[in-house]
């Protein structure tokens, strides 16, 4: 789908490790001219560390789950079905957007839409990246830069098995506890997540 000069890609319930192939494989071939892309997509499930993960963050291995290491920012989290995730793949310096900037409208679409919920998310953990509720962490963000080109984004929790948070130090942050969206909303429908994802994040990058 064409919107706002994106291309926007649902993938569907896919393998972290082959969307990871193809997100490499876009920004190598990509060029100044080349259409910015947003996936949206859920992982089977899988635990990937980033490049500042410790190997103290793992505090259990008796599950089956596998560990990739990857080259985006932050420390280890957790992806599964009923989590949505959006990667950003944008030329930054076209766009005019530095990654604090980045960082920011992405938090701020996730807090547009759990306001549009009348969920009250945290405002006291605005030093560390992601969106936070009631001292829980709903949001992730992970980013990678490369010649200006970003890849990498941001997961949301919504309907999901949060027990194998519980082998992790999500985030890299000792005992932080995970939330869903779920938790608030039980009846939740995926579709509804999606389209309030693209419309405030595709908002905010252009009125920038």
């Amino acid at each position: 789908m064409y919107k706002n000069n994106f291309i926007i890609r649902d993938l569907g319930i896919e393998s972290w490790y082959i969307t990871y192939q193809k997100m490499y494989y876009f920004n190598y071939i990509r060029s100044i001219h080349t259409l910015d892309e947003i996936w949206l997509v859920e992982h089977n499930p899988v635990f990937t560390q980033g490049k500042l993960s410790k190997v103290k963050d793992i505090l259990s291995y008796k599950h089956k789950i596998p560990i990739f290491n990857t080259d985006r920012g932050g420390k280890i989290t957790y992806h599964a079905p009923g989590q949505q995730i959006i990667y950003i793949l944008i030329n930054l310096k076209k766009r005019k957007i530095k990654i604090k900037s980045l960082i920011t409208i992405l938090e701020q679409t996730i807090i547009n839409i759990l306001l549009y919920f009348n969920i009250t998310p945290d405002y006291s953990f605005s030093h560390t990246p992601g969106v936070y509720i009631n001292n829980k962490k709903i949001a992730s963000i992970g980013i990678k830069i490369s010649k200006g080109f970003t890849s990498h984004g941001m997961s949301f929790n919504i309907n999901m098995n949060m027990l194998p948070f519980k082998y992790i130090n999500p985030c890299g942050f000792y005992k932080l506890k995970m939330t869903q969206l779920k938790n608030f909303i039980p009846y939740i429908k995926p579709i509804t997540i999606k389209k309030l994802l693209i419309k405030e994040l595709l908002s905010l990058i252009n009125n920038i």
